[in-house]
């Protein structure tokens, strides 16, 4: 490669036309870089003796299979931004020299000697030409397209920020500045350099590439510049459009995951170049990316897929936001659309992910093994069995999926914190199994007993109701739907009652005969929920039998015991009372996980609290000098340390009791 020092004027004062390469990403300066080059031109225009000023270097190389109309065609591998900035700059102060008085420069001078090649056509007749996406507005700002400054585009806004810019600048001095002193080192690659490993190893300055530009200039680069345009229009624009930059980033990742390989989220690019290198032609590999980019869409916005069973289960997948799945789901859907797999068998893979996700969230079990499962699940289950689904059945069984038991008493008393829409969808599935119809009217989640009790609820609750509120205002038992139209809030649940009773939703009728609503009444609901969601999310496997990991003391099962030994992730701690259980996680809690135990004391202000108030009763201060409420039974303990461990990320199977029965 050969460098030489130049400047603006001696790069287009002759008949050259700057191609931008398809492989580059669309115009992407802003404020920033703007501000920094006006600060520069500025310093320079305001100091009489003002030196050259280096703003960066160009790479370019030879396009030798142009026509000879005119002197140079290079292809631009680097510097486009700056340099489009410049010409941005010319076509400002020409449409600037046409109006203004003074200007020793005519507009017309500025448009030939700089911006186009006058006698040249078409494409031809301008000095550079942008990547497909800027081309049609970079023309109209050259070619005094009328209303183009209204457009909405990064190259006017840039424009109408120079304007502003510059107006206190010399027009004259400006224009010596742009193209006399602003130094350019031009960088021109010989025929046997590689202009995509330059591109590439040069991308460690200025504004970084992300995954899909690196994916995109790869695939450009690695074919014939001959085809490239067609190839870039027909393949890689539609995915662009479709997607968006950020989309389509997070379908290369599940694609490249789909093949049952372990990708890191900045591993994206090396990962396909890797995989296309050694395996495959890059214009099959991209053809194929494509297809399998129209599934993706399919699964993130199931309205475009036409079968009405398998849209509604990917709608249901969605909301509960395990996107993990999307890698194993790509691989399904494109057997399905092969038709080497069926209808019913998808809808029934569907139905199975549904089931091992809502068990797990309802159960709290961590999600942290997910993303190396999934990208494995499709190759694991056709290697399991002669059938992808009993294959799907059989790995997921084995990866942690909760028993009935672990899943009853995780429904009845876990806390449930989620987002409002991941509670919606396991109210209303409770709600449609109980109709036997759907779909249902637009509905939000309401508290029973509300998040801010009355004093009405506060009567209601009875005595120690600051605990029973904080460890039972967020189980299933307490949460229920109304119209999005109806404001039940802080009501009292007399006043709630009189709703439910007229209620069109199956869920409000079992409230017809109840005239109470305190922690007993709560569980009672909670374990007629449990019931109903046994049903619903019925367990897939083969044995149901409480494994080792589910071995712990039932809620049920506590009232009458005494405790030995507590342990938490195999640190055992000897203990003689279930206060002592209470308090001994509490301890621990506040020393492993110091900042997960303040937000825990916000979702239990009347147990747990930085400060002494009323509401904490039998009040003992922790090691970390917090206040807690000890007056608990038996039962509420094991509720509370169950919710707490959930709400730091443990399990069930993280921590257990060890008790003998009183004598």
């Amino acid at each position: 490669m050969k460098a030489s020092e130049t400047n603006f004027q001696n790069l287009t004062d002759r008949k050259v036309q700057y191609l931008v390469p398809l492989f580059q990403r669309p115009y992407s300066w802003d404020k920033k870089e703007w501000n920094d080059l006006l600060s520069d031109i500025t310093e320079l225009c305001i100091d009489d003796n003002s030196r050259n000023h280096f703003i960066g270097s160009i790479v370019v190389t030879d396009l030798p299979s142009k026509p000879k109309k005119l002197a140079c065609y290079y292809l631009l591998i680097d510097g486009q931004q700056r340099l489009t900035t410049i010409f941005v700059l010319l076509i400002l102060m020409r449409d600037i020299a046409a109006t203004a008085s003074g200007f020793s420069v005519s507009s017309e001078q500025i448009e030939e000697d700089n911006l186009v090649n006058k006698f040249a056509e078409n494409l031809e007749h301008f000095k550079i030409l942008p990547t497909q996406q800027d081309r049609e507005v970079f023309i109209a700002l050259v070619t005094s397209e009328p209303s183009c400054l209204q457009r909405v585009h990064p190259l006017i806004t840039c424009y109408n920020f120079f304007k502003k810019g510059i107006k206190k600048l010399n027009l004259d001095k400006l224009h010596e500045v742009i193209c006399k002193k602003l130094s350019i080192v031009e960088i021109v690659l010989e025929s046997d350099d590689n202009p995509y490993v330059v591109f590439e190893s040069l991308n460690n300055r200025g504004r970084l590439l992300t995954e899909v530009d690196l994916i995109r200039n790869y695939f450009l680069m690695k074919i014939d510049k001959d085809r490239q345009e067609d190839i870039y229009k027909e393949y890689w624009l539609p995915m662009q459009k479709s997607l968006g930059d950020e989309t389509l980033n997070d379908f290369m990742f599940h694609y490249l995951s789909s093949g049952g390989e372990i990708v890191g989220q900045k591993e994206i690019y090396l990962t396909l170049k890797r995989r296309v290198d050694r395996y495959e032609d890059a214009f099959e590999a991209l053809k194929r990316i494509k297809k399998f980019s129209h599934l993706y869409e399919k699964i993130i916005n199931p309205q475009k897929e036409v079968n009405s069973i398998i849209r509604s289960k990917l709608v249901r997948i969605n909301r509960l936001d395990y996107t993990s799945v999307y890698s194993f789901l790509l691989n399904c859907y494109h057997e399905y659309e092969n038709n080497t797999l069926s209808v019913n068998d998808f809808a029934s893979i569907l139905e199975i992910l549904e089931n091992f996700i809502v068990r797990r969230i309802i159960c709290k079990i961590q999600i942290k093994g997910l993303n190396k499962e999934f990208p494995l699940l499709y190759q694991n289950a056709i290697a399991r069995s002669s059938s992808l689904l009993d294959g799907v059945k059989a790995i997921l069984e084995a990866n942690e999926y909760p028993r009935d038991t672990k899943f009853r008493e995780s429904v009845i008393r876990a806390a449930f914190t989620y987002s409002n829409d991941k509670l919606k969808l396991i109210l209303e599935t409770i709600e449609q199994h109980i109709l036997k119809s759907e779909p249902l009217s637009p509905t939000k989640v309401d508290w029973i007993m509300p998040k801010k009790p009355t004093s009405d609820w506060i009567s209601e609750l009875g005595e120690n109701w600051q605990q029973y509120h904080d460890l039972y205002v967020n189980t299933l038992g307490n949460l229920t739907l109304v119209p999005l139209n109806y404001d039940l809030s802080n009501k009292s649940f007399l006043d709630k009652q009189i709703y439910f009773s007229n209620s069109d939703l199956a869920l409000n009728r079992y409230f017809q005969s109840i005239d109470k609503w305190d922690h007993t009444y709560i569980e009672k609901r909670a374990e007629y929920l449990a019931e109903i969601a046994l049903q619903i999310w019925s367990y897939f496997g083969i044995s149901n039998q409480t494994s080792g990991y589910e071995i712990q003391t039932s809620e049920h099962e506590v009232t009458g015991t005494r405790p030995t030994n507590l342990e938490i992730l195999g640190d055992v701690f000897p203990v003689k009372a279930w206060k002592e259980v209470y308090l001994t996680v509490l301890d621990w809690i506040s020393e492993y996980e110091p900042s997960l135990f303040v937000e825990l004391s916000k979702q239990y202000p009347n147990l747990i609290s930085d400060y002494y108030h009323e509401g904490i009763l039998k009040v003992h201060v922790l090691k970390n000098g917090y206040y807690v409420g000890t007056c608990l039974s038996a039962k509420s303990i094991y509720q509370f340390c169950s919710q707490a461990f959930q709400y730091i990320g443990l399990s069930d199977e993280d921590w257990k009791v060890e008790r003998q029965t009183k004598p």
